[in-house]
This record gives structure tokens, sequence and C-alpha cells, in this order.
């Protein structure tokens, strides 16, 4: 085996893993890091006692600029019973666009 062709052939794959990485890492953040950054935020007001979202991204338009986003919901014990909160998030920064 020559190793001048093993090394180019090494360094070929180090060079594609890198930037189909790097691609995969640029289209945003995914579900789960989006759920907890909102359960978090959510945390810092009283305990939660439950969560979804929304796994699959979709479009969302708010002051006519199109977002790809993430909805899910949270759920907390007040003293007035369970109290629900819808949300959504923006798929590509993580930032919460909405509250209801």
């Amino acid at each position: 085996m020559n190793w001048k062709k093993f090394l180019i052939g090494v360094s070929v794959g180090f060079a594609s893993a890198y930037l189909l990485n790097k691609t995969m890492s640029d289209k945003g953040i995914s579900a789960e890091k989006a759920l907890r950054n909102v359960k978090n935020a959510f945390k810092q007001n009283g305990p939660i006692s439950g969560s979804w979202i929304h796994m699959v991204p979709e479009e969302y338009t708010k002051n006519q600029i199109l977002y790809k986003v993430y909805k899910g919901g949270i759920s907390r014990e007040t003293a007035e019973g369970l109290k629900q909160h819808e949300f959504v998030v923006d798929a590509t920064t993580g930032t919460i666009l909405e509250i209801n």
C-alpha cells in the first residue's frame, strides 16, 4: 500500500466529515434544545409540571417576517390550578418569539 495515497484518502475523509458537520450545524438548533431553553426560562418563575414540543419545524410569520419555528407548550401548577402556556421558538436561533 502506498502511504501517500493512504494519507490523501484520510485527509479527504476528514475534510468531508468536517464540511458535513459544519453544514448540518448551520441548520439551527434541535427541538430538544429549544424545549430545554424554554423550560429554563419558565423555571425562573417557578417549577413546571409538564412540557411538549412539535419536533418538526414549520413556517411562521410574525411582523411580516417569515421564520422556521418549533411550537410547544408548558404547564405549571398555580394556586388557581393547572395553567397552560403555548410558545413559539425560532428553530434557527432558539429565541422565544411568542408565549400565549
